[in-house]
């Protein structure tokens, strides 16, 4: 059965969501590094795109960033005007589709034969 974290509990680390670990990683590093080129992302910019990719939320990007919500609030539409999108979901779904481009004329690039 599917156990539900008790939103009273005294030791809110080990309950909050935004404070684990995610189980998957979407994008590896060169993956992310194309995405940050392509849409021309400060570094900070892709810092915040990869936790908001991770599931974590305003507050809990803050803390792990030691900056104030508002900050996180700033980047994040920043970020939504260079990839012209108007959601975290479609953020998320535009990278991951990036990337499985990306992978693709990798390995596109990797099956050619060389000099016929």
């Amino acid at each position: 059965m599917l156990q539900l974290p008790d939103p009273r509990a005294k030791n809110r680390k080990d309950t909050d969501p935004g404070r684990k670990e995610p189980d998957i990683v979407l994008l590896n590093s060169k993956q992310w590094l194309y995405v940050q080129n392509r849409y021309n992302l400060t570094p900070r910019e892709r810092q915040i795109a990869e936790l908001i990719c991770q599931g974590l939320r305003n507050g809990g990007i803050a803390r792990a960033l030691h900056i104030k919500t508002g900050t996180v609030k700033t980047h994040t539409r920043n970020i939504f005007r260079k990839v012209r999108i108007e959601s975290k979901i479609a953020m998320l779904l535009r990278f991951v589709t990036d990337a499985r481009d990306l992978s693709a004329t990798y390995e596109d690039a990797q099956a050619a034969p060389i000099g016929d």
